[in-house]
């Protein structure tokens, strides 16, 4: 029996497990722009992604151009990302609802910091969490994915290329500064430890192709443009041909189209991980770094007889809303710590719907939330 191969360890930064991540699950593309706190990303991409076989780097002239050579590289057949904060998130906007409409693949990587506005450029935050879901005009889908630490840095950003690939759309990484500027020891993969998806390319002549058919998933084929395939791309809504169309019934389609090629795969996008929540009164649900603060919390609660629990988030949105709904049978208080005023905890509540008391805590002082201020709200019962 073959010995397996022992997997390297190296010491990163979370933004360096990022890059790592993303050469793993194949981006061939980067296009960017710097910014606070997210800035490792795109330096180490400089000089990561030209080694790489085919791989291409362009510095952009700023976020809004960032996002288009993303998508341009995405319909050209590369798996492409970028990495931003939170002003450049939110010139990003208009060209994230451009791929969602364009079904264009790829992956935004939001390393969250105090706001609005400039803000606190080098303190944690996450008060960009509703902005990922809704900051682009429009009833769209999205998925939204995060990071609690380094090792899962490294991980998600392989699944958020996954899921761009396999669904056709959008994927945003939320991660927060902490996260991103902590150092500690990973566990790289070995060849064949993840699948690694790739989209789905048309089988059929050239001449039967229709770039937004509908299919039983509910994704279309999609070749790299200059490959054969007559491939019309508009934010527009659009026909099977992809040409605009204002027909009810085709834009209904479309529409219902986009929306259940996410809907129908809950099960498989919406990640979750649970802590002693079998049995527990207490139920903490938190997401990025502030899950690391949580997770000691619940288990210095154990530790003095309090049965805590704790419900980490890895996708945000679409919400894992069964995942909840089973710790609902028998949790008795939620306690939903955020560094914002109050974001996830919207979501919290409605799928709690009067069942169990809620109770938040919320920072926006650019100050991490500690096990401490968790562990007192835990102990309230």
């Amino acid at each position: 029996m073959a010995r397996r191969k022992k997997k390297q360890e190296i010491f990163a930064l979370g933004n360096e497990a990022v890059v790592e991540g993303a050469l793993i699950a194949g981006c061939t593309f980067y296009g960017g722009y710097p910014i606070t706190p997210s800035s490792e990303i795109m330096e180490i991409m400089a000089s990561r992604l030209p080694a790489h076989e085919d791989g291409v780097f362009v510095q952009m002239e700023d976020e809004i151009a960032s996002m288009g050579a993303v998508i341009g590289a995405s319909l050209a057949g590369r798996k492409a990302m970028t990495a931003t904060s939170g002003p450049g998130f939110s010139l990003m906007q208009e060209h994230l609802g451009y791929a969602c409409m364009a079904e264009a693949p790829c992956v935004l990587v939001n390393v969250m910091r105090g706001g609005p506005s400039t803000g606190l450029p080098t303190s944690p935050a996450q008060g960009d969490v509703l902005q990922a879901r809704w900051g682009t005009h429009g009833d769209h889908p999205i998925i939204v994915l995060s990071a609690a630490d380094v090792q899962e840095c490294l991980e998600m950003t392989i699944k958020a290329f996954n899921m761009a690939e396999k669904y056709r759309t959008p994927v945003i990484l939320l991660i927060d500064e902490i996260t991103a500027h902590t150092r500690e020891k990973i566990e790289l993969p070995n060849p064949g430890d993840y699948e690694i998806h790739s989209r789905v390319v048309p089988s059929m002549p050239p001449e039967w192709y229709k770039p937004y058919e509908e299919t039983v998933r509910g994704v279309p084929p999609m070749p790299p443009i200059g490959s054969g395939y007559r491939f019309h791309v508009t934010g527009l809504t659009h026909d099977r041909n992809g040409y605009p169309t204002s027909r009810p019934d085709e834009v209904d389609e479309l529409m219902q189209r986009m929306h259940r090629k996410i809907d129908q795969f809950f099960y498989d996008i919406q990640l979750t991980e649970e802590t002693t929540c079998d049995d527990a009164d207490v139920v903490v649900v938190a997401y990025g770094s502030v899950a690391r603060s949580a997770e000691f919390a619940v288990q210095q609660a154990r530790e003095s007889g309090v049965k805590a629990g704790l419900l980490k988030l890895q996708t945000l949105f679409p919400y894992p809303r069964r995942a909840m709904e089973k710790l609902l049978a028998h949790a008795r208080t939620l306690v939903v710590p955020e560094m914002n005023m109050g974001q996830i905890s919207r979501e919290v509540k409605r799928v709690n719907m009067g069942r169990a008391s809620v109770r938040t805590i919320n920072r926006v002082d650019g100050q991490i939330i500690t096990p401490s201020e968790i562990l007192k709200v835990i102990m309230q019962g």
